[in-house]
């Protein structure tokens, strides 16, 4: 099936989720704000947040790269570089329950953003749409997301869908200033008119949808 069209660049981003130990959380944490400059020596981080409302002892980061040549060299480098794989790997593996990674690419119509400041949350929403990729439910998707934009209480990070992993996969990032004011503009969205249009059109093409509150953590370029 085709997936329609994309950026007309190579770029795509990884985006890798892990489920920690329980116990283990803080600590995985700790770890991750002391050896993560490790780790970003070597390619670009785009976020690193953990879950606070709709997963538990779950962290998602974003890595973004040129092409797949260029993800192959910096894994080959990241396997070579002792002080990551002995600081970092070895001691973060046993605290580690599942690791999931996808390919993904952001829409055509998407450019990565950037919140207006500091402190807020992040809300990521996972769509499973129908099969067919953004050539079947791409123009209405886009719609529903703009409706969002156009009310104003909430900014959009970046709309990606999956080329590897679970396809017809959209992940959508939001920031709010809090999750107060993000329930608070979600009130406000439910009763605009042009919202509840276009998202009737869009669900058409839906088959699930889960949506998890994260916070940024300290080595995160997104905060």
């Amino acid at each position: 099936l085709a997936t329609g069209p994309r950026q007309n660049n190579s770029i795509f981003y990884e985006i890798r989720t892990y489920d920690i130990k329980p116990s283990k959380m803080k600590d995985f944490v700790e770890m991750v704000n002391k050896y993560f400059h490790l780790r970003t020596a070597h390619s670009e981080l785009v976020g690193f947040w953990s879950a606070e409302l709709g997963a538990m002892n779950k962290v998602v980061h974003i890595w973004k790269y040129d092409n797949f040549a260029h993800r192959t060299a910096v894994r080959q480098a990241l396997a070579n570089d002792k002080d990551w794989q002995g600081k970092f790997i070895s001691p973060a593996l046993p605290l580690i329950e599942k690791q999931h990674n996808e390919v993904a690419y952001l829409v055509p119509w998407c450019q990565l953003g950037k919140p207006p400041k500091e402190g807020g949350v992040y809300e990521w929403v996972t769509f499973q749409m129908k099969p067919g990729g953004p050539a079947l439910w791409g123009e209405a998707f886009q719609a529903a997301i703009n409706a969002h934009i156009n009310t104003g209480y909430t900014k959009l990070i970046g709309v990606f869908h999956t080329e590897y992993g679970l396809l017809n996969t959209v992940h959508v990032i939001w920031w709010n200033e809090s999750p107060d004011h993000r329930a608070a503009g979600r009130h406000s969205a439910h009763e605009d008119a042009r919202v509840v249009a276009a998202v009737r059109d869009s669900v058409r093409f839906l088959e699930s949808q889960k949506n998890v509150l994260l916070i940024p953590l300290q080595c995160s370029p997104l905060k």
